[in-house]
């Protein structure tokens, strides 16, 4: 149920050129089914001009309460248009230790 209330606010915020929002949450130590872990990569003519960091807290706070109340990870990948095009592949996400348990 997460994963489709994030698209729907990135979709909203951003007017993204292209999205994808990845639950990540099987490479990591949680139950079956869970969505806590995930990774968004957006595309947006509204990063142009701002730098990177500038970009994640407009995601962090478009997401604002689902990572107050549900998702414990989120790796995040914004670029503008030209970015995207030059872009080769999207870097792949940590593994997660966190939680009671680690991953082995």
């Amino acid at each position: 149920m997460i994963q489709p209330q994030i698209e729907t606010k990135l979709n909203h915020t951003f007017s993204p050129l292209y999205i994808d929002v990845i639950n990540e949450s099987y490479m990591h130590n949680v139950p079956d089914g869970s969505e806590s872990h995930f990774k968004v990569i957006v595309v947006s003519d509204q990063f142009e001009g701002q730098r990177l960091i500038a970009r994640h807290r407009a995601v962090n706070q478009c997401l604002a309460d689902e990572l107050a109340n549900y998702i414990h990870a989120l790796a995040i990948h914004t670029y503008t248009k030209s970015e995207w095009q030059q872009q080769l592949n999207v870097p792949t996400s940590p593994k997660c230790h966190g939680g009671a348990t680690l991953d082995k």
